[in-house]
């Protein structure tokens, strides 16, 4: 049985592992355990064991035992239980934030309401209680006094969690920690935890997970039910932790969809989603979200939620509604942004620093207290604290600790736009330009420059529909091809297809699906790197207006790709040809200087379809007006293409460009027009036909015969220094080209990214950049894109630098 499994670990942790008997949950264990038992589960467990033990045995204080649980429990998670871990976020709080989220809310709890943690029917609940790390730190803290520690413990201090490992761990660790603060031989039992669902205590059938999903231990957890009912009878005014962060599966093939809540979804529309105008409102029932709706309805019209959740809330463009709600529902709002945005990339991602919870998770991490003060008139006081740019994990950790409380005065108060923006605010001269984007796609009366635009392609099956290898891009097409029309969407095998909501739509529809070799077309996946790509309304996943943009594939078309609302990169621009993907741009909106209409019957031509203009009629008449008769919607798409390398637009209007889509005007000065139109003419052209560039003079290749590549790389501490593969070396590049960035990364970053031989974990597909090579007879082509990307760098930043001056 597992009990005996990991004995010895639990042994080298808690020195009182003989009481975990006499919990209501554990004493079941046994039996629940032996039917989980398998030889992996085992294999598991062994290695468990071991690593407690030996971290253990330098373990001299309860701070380092605390690190201990949260980092073996973090690893072993995601070793063993990955697709839970994906579903419920799970991740462990290391201690610095746990102290300082308790210290805080024991100072705005005396602050506001002149009681501490320690007083008498002040309940504290941690809702996602992982490994008990709040309620352990919170014995151990001193925060509750000697003297009212039993009463707390036995009647004041709760905990719910649904994972039966991490229960298990959390019940051993609280009551474990709590007789070592009282030095008690005699056991007191932890009541207060409950192996349950938060988010479903809130429900309407009052369900319990743990009675539904063990009914073969009704009777063992009979009391825990009744723990569970109880907690919800209670008043609690005191709510800490740790959320959990996922918004749901990556594929239809994890079978790891977070639950629905119908009655906390109901809440989130009828609040944080009411409040926003975004056309994108999916952000706002992540699994985080969802516990802060969740916990200002719990403690009604007074109390304190302390919460480290992930910081997308305080800026996203979606959460203006939710931070609204904040403004209203609370008195005072603390936020600590921890930053630590690791979806960002090159200075951005090191200005961003290290991330608080390792490789728990990519987002960028905040610690927010709310209060409610019925005392209190008027929207909340918010106070905000930014920990500062570059700071390793480690330094993040430290400087938690030195600012110890958000009662420090190094918060400062911050007074929220009439956007909703709390940083990053918006201005209004931007609000004052013409959109690109028009209200109403394909309204041929937009008062915007282009009638319309597209997300760029999503296939929801990247490794099958994309590669390098026409050749090998057929094979896998017909593969899942074969598998899908043989198969239903129960029939799980990543090796054969990637399952998503719409393949499952079509297939419970009764579509079949047959391959077309002439749906092979060239088309850009990110900037820099073409890729063989299959086009088809079946297996790409959403190709949203792209089939009036390239009906076929093969029209002729210019595509302005700029990003979507809400990407956390610096704003770029880039050019596209040919069919191109949505991380082309962050989630990239593409605007287009032609679309394509089914021809009426009768066409004279017998052509299919009949090109549109993309640019407005609107926008092309105040332009006449402005330059002369001589303008046309091509000189207008490219003063655009020219207008949005503006550095100065970039740089005053960067806020706006994270939460709108990109609005300019018509410059005054004719001269300035045309200087734009040239320049934007001048970078499309070599944008456009980046493989076509001249190397760059300076540049060295040292080397040569052997032309394939497994993965570029640059010489340590060395960035003028590429490691192309064992025979040959490029030497003296500038780093000036750096400075050049699309969508995060210079165009070398971007090959070095996409020109390496990678094996999709999942499915097994290889994507060889090698093979684009051999099949178009040219083993030098990565070498000369390598070379030729450097002057696309370095001639870009020469227009740039010579845009004229233009004044908003």
């Amino acid at each position: 049985g597992s009990t005996r499994r990991d004995q010895t670990g639990f042994e080298a942790l808690f020195e009182n592992y003989s009481f975990v008997n006499n919990n209501a949950v554990s004493k079941s264990m046994q039996k629940i355990f032996s039917l989980l038992d398998t030889e992996d589960d085992n294999e598991h467990m062994k290695k468990f064991s071991e690593s407690v033990r030996q971290r253990c045995e330098i373990a001299t204080t309860a701070d380092q035992r605390q690190k201990i649980i949260i980092e073996l429990y973090d690893k072993f998670f995601k070793t063993a239980l990955p697709l839970t871990v994906e579903r419920l976020g799970i991740v462990y709080t290391p201690v610095e934030v746990v102290d300082f989220i308790l210290q805080s809310v024991n100072d705005v709890l005396k602050k506001n309401f002149n009681r501490t943690l320690s007083n008498k029917k002040v309940h504290i609940l941690d809702p996602f209680t992982g490994t008990g790390t709040f309620i352990t730190r919170l014995i151990q803290s001193g925060l509750i006094q000697q003297k009212d520690l039993l009463r707390k413990y036995q009647n004041e201090l709760h905990a719910n969690e649904i994972i039966l490992l991490a229960y298990y761990i959390a019940a051993i660790n609280i009551e474990n920690t709590f007789h070592d603060a009282l030095g008690l031989k005699d056991f007191f039992p932890f009541d207060g935890i409950c192996f349950t669902d938060t988010f479903q205590t809130f429900e309407d059938d009052d369900k319990n997970q743990a009675q539904t999903s063990l009914e073969n231990f009704k009777d063992p957890l009979q009391e825990n039910s009744e723990r569970v009912k109880e907690q919800i009878d209670t008043e609690i005014k005191i709510i800490i932790g740790n959320p959990p962060y996922s918004v749901g599966q990556k594929s239809a093939n994890d079978n790891a969809q977070n639950n629905f809540y119908p009655k906390i979804e109901e809440r989130i529309s009828l609040t944080y989603a009411a409040g926003t105008n975004a056309t994108n409102k999916n952000s706002l029932y992540d699994s985080y979200i969802k516990a802060f709706r969740w916990a200002s309805d719990r403690i009604g019209d007074s109390g304190v939620i302390g919460f480290v959740t992930n910081a997308g809330w305080i800026d996203g463009a979606a959460m203006d509604g939710m931070r609204n709600c904040f403004v209203k529902e609370f008195s005072e709002v603390y936020v600590f942004n921890l930053r630590g945005n690791q979806r960002t990339q090159g200075e951005m991602s090191r200005r961003e620093g290290g991330k608080i919870f390792g490789s728990g998770s990519r987002a960028p991490i905040a610690i927010t207290i709310l209060v409610k003060n019925p005392a209190h008139i008027g929207d909340a006081e918010i106070f905000y604290l930014d920990i500062g740019d570059y700071l390793s994990r480690d330094e993040k950790l430290s400087r938690i600790q030195a600012v110890r409380t958000v009662l420090s005065d190094e918060f400062k108060i911050i007074t929220p736009n009439d956007k909703g923006d709390w940083i990053n605010q918006r201005g209004n001269d931007f609000e004052n330009f013409i959109p690109l984007a028009p209200a109403k796609k394909f309204d041929a009366t937009a008062q915007s420059f282009f009638s319309t635009y597209s997300c760029g392609l999503q296939t929801n099956r990247d490794a099958w529909v994309y590669n390098f290898s026409h050749s090998e891009l057929e094979k896998n097409i017909q593969l899942t091809i074969d598998y899908y029309n043989t198969h239903t969407p129960l029939d799980v095998d990543p090796t054969k297809i990637t399952w998503a909501s719409s393949t499952v739509s079509y297939k419970n529809r009764g579509q079949k699906i047959i391959f077309d070799s002439a749906k092979i077309f060239h088309g850009i996946y990110r900037p820099f790197c073409k890729e063989n790509v299959y086009y088809d309304e079946y297996l790409n996943h959403r190709r949203y207006q792209l089939p009036k943009i390239f009906p076929t594939g093969n029209e002729e078309n210019f595509l302005i790709c700029v990003p979507g609302i809400g990407d956390s990169k610096n704003f770029s621009a880039f050019i596209v040809n040919k069919i191109c993907d949505l991380g082309i741009e962050g989630a990239s909106q593409c605007f287009p200087l032609y679309w394509y209409e089914a021809a009426a019957q009768g066409n004279l031509f017998g052509d299919s379809y009949e090109r549109r203009d993309g640019v407005t009629e609107f926008i092309l008449g105040r332009a006449k007006i402005l330059y002369g008769l001589d303008v046309t919607r091509e000189d207008i798409f490219y003063y655009v293409y020219g207008f949005l390398h503006l550095p100065a637009y970039r740089e005053k209007f960067s806020a706006e460009l994270k939460k709108s889509l990109p609005r300019i005007f018509l410059v005054e000065d004719a001269k300035k027009f045309w200087a734009l139109v040239k320049a934007g003419r001048e970078l499309a052209e070599i944008h456009l036909h980046y493989e076509e560039q001249e190397p760059p003079a300076q540049v060295e290749v040292v080397g040569g015969g052997n032309y394939r590549v497994k993965k570029l790389r640059f010489a340590k501490d060395d960035r003028t220094t590429l490691i192309y593969n064992e025979y040959i070396t490029i030497k003296n590049i500038p780093l000036k080209s750096f400075e050049y960035v699309v969508n995060g990364r210079s165009p070398l970053e971007w090959i070095m990214d996409r020109y390496q031989v990678k094996v999709d974990s999942a499915s097994g597909i290889e994507n060889n950049p090698n093979d684009w090579c051999d099949e178009h007879g040219d083993e030098k082509y990565i070498l000369n894109l390598i070379l030729s990307c450097i002057t696309v760098s370095m001639k870009t930043l020469e227009i740039v630098e010579n845009l004229p001056a233009v004044e908003f």
